[in-house]
């Protein structure tokens, strides 16, 4: 049957076919609902997806990923693959990040814990006590979070089941819900240059420093590093999407391409369906926009139905800037055998929030070969860069602006990489204007960040709304941005979904 039918009505429509979106439709139809997904893109995955040129494999966004653990709970990349009869083949990283910093600070973030600890105090022995407690306290969260199935917060019923399974756990976490990290930090350490490696440990994935970042993240991502690992797909990062098709597919749901929806259809203030860019309307129980909050409130939903919630977060947060990208084939030769996989680079801390600040490399043929052509290797690198900058510019202008700030950053990468740009044999350059275009992202954004000091992660929304039968998932939800805490919103979602259509199952997953 046609899924643009209109006679053919779904319990479940996912709006775009990012990790979160995919999670929660698969999630869904694997508990048994008639789940379709809308994506305006050609493939699936948004920016945890990869494209192809010319023998290339390319990551659209990040490549240090998190969440393949095998053990435990927060390797939700791993458990949401497995509920759809999927596994992803991945290839271990012995190192999560190599740092470049001001005053010649650069520190590998080992996998072995005890040997992370071990460099960073010999860099800053007067602060051996207080690195350890700092890192051991992010222990402590990571261990509140592994303990539980990581479902949604909004079910009475599963947080009755979680916390009859693991109380100590439950009451853990809850206690680190308001906290940011920055707090943390100062209560165990005083030296300055530290507490500027924390805010970079904490920009290189959250774009916030360290006193704007939830200590719940940061308790996630510093200690799962150690735990379950950084692990890159064989394949590369979009194979994680298409995996994730292929189990909803497995079971009885659909996902359509070149499919873009342009409103949500509302009966009174219910939602009911979807309307598409050729004006054909799709029906169903529930929808999910997997958009951010500021295209579903104000592209999806009119301002006129925008609930009352929508603008007092958009007083809390704003959006991150997007990025400059570059994707580069360059000959093998100029990447020494023993280089790291990613690395994060940054001349000046006064720069690490600005325009083009820091940047961010990944070589990931270093793990895997098969993505670029014989002799060469992939270099990815991105640097964060607001719309403002690149509007307003004739065709012209925008061309010679994307060349010279790409070889700007080229340049910068030749302090660590030199020579590498003479070995360039194939280049792509993406701007925020490109994000917002392929991704369909407000601005191109990253995701929110907060636009004043709130209280860790209490005021970031989950995923029902303020309309009934419309819900969010994706980075512009509890918890936030990183392909780990967009598939936890993406279980949460489904879970939450489950509860109002009755496809739970009574136990909670082991």
């Amino acid at each position: 049957m046609n899924a643009a039918s209109p006679e053919h009505r779904w319990d479940v429509i996912v709006i775009g076919a990012g990790i979160g979106g995919l999670v929660t439709a698969s999630q869904l139809a694997a508990k048994g609902a008639k789940v379709l997904v809308l994506e305006r893109y050609l493939i699936p995955g948004g920016s945890g997806g990869s494209f192809k040129r010319e023998g290339y494999t390319f990551d659209v966004g990040a490549s240090m990923i998190f969440g393949f653990g095998e053990k435990g709970h927060t390797n939700l990349l791993t458990r949401a693959l497995a509920d759809v009869g999927e596994h992803c083949a991945t290839i271990a990283d012995p190192v999560q990040l190599e740092y470049h910093l001001p005053d010649g600070l650069q520190i590998a973030v080992a996998r072995d814990y005890e040997q992370f600890l071990s460099d960073l105090i010999a860099r800053f022995p007067h602060e051996a006590r207080g690195i350890r407690h700092f890192y051991d306290t992010c222990w402590q969260v990571f261990r509140c979070l592994d303990a539980m199935p990581l479902l949604s917060l909004e079910d009475p019923a599963y947080l009755a089941k979680v916390f009859f399974k693991a109380p100590l756990a439950c009451l853990g976490l809850a206690r680190w819900l308001p906290v940011n990290v920055g707090a943390v930090a100062r209560r165990h350490i005083s030296d300055p240059a530290l507490l500027k490696f924390i805010d970079m440990e904490c920009f290189c994935w959250s774009v916030m420093p360290a006193d704007q970042t939830p200590m719940i993240n940061a308790g996630m991502v510093f200690s799962d590093r150690h735990a379950g690992g950084i692990n890159y797909p064989r394949g590369g990062v979009g194979v994680i999407a298409e995996q994730l098709v292929r189990g909803l597919e497995r079971h009885g749901g659909a996902i359509r391409y070149r499919a873009r929806v342009t409103k949500v259809l509302l009966e009174g203030d219910k939602a009911v369906g979807v309307q598409l860019a050729g004006g054909a309307a799709i029906h169903a129980e529930r929808i999910i926009s997997n958009a951010t909050r500021w295209d579903t409130f104000g592209q999806l939903i009119d301002a006129a139905h925008t609930p009352a919630a929508e603008r007092t977060w958009r007083r809390r947060y704003k959006p991150s800037p997007s990025f400059l990208s570059l994707h580069l084939g360059v000959k093998a030769e100029a990447i020494p055998s023993d280089t790291h996989v990613h690395h994060l680079l940054l001349e000046e801390w006064s720069a690490m929030e600005a325009e083009q600040g820091t940047a961010f490399v990944s070589i990931p043929t270093l793990l895997d070969p098969s993505l670029a052509p014989a002799g060469q290797h992939i270099v990815h690198t991105f640097t964060p860069s607001s719309m403002e900058h690149w509007q307003g510019l004739s065709p012209s202008a925008y061309a010679a602006k994307k060349q010279s700030d790409a070889q700007r950053l080229i340049q910068r990468l030749e302090a660590f990489l030199p020579g590498l740009g003479s070995a360039i044999s194939h280049r792509e350059v993406g701007t925020p204007r490109s994000h917002r275009r392929f991704l369909g992202r407000s601005g191109g954004s990253y995701g929110p960040i907060p636009a004043l000091r709130l209280p860790g992660l209490l005021p970031m929304p989950f995923n029902r709304t303020g309309i009934e039968g419309l819900y969010c998932v994706g980075d512009s939800c509890f918890p936030g941005q990183g392909l780990n805490a967009v598939a936890f919103s993406g279980f949460a979602c489904a879970h939450r979904i489950g509860a109002d259509l009755g496809l739970n199952p009574w136990a909670l997953p082991d």
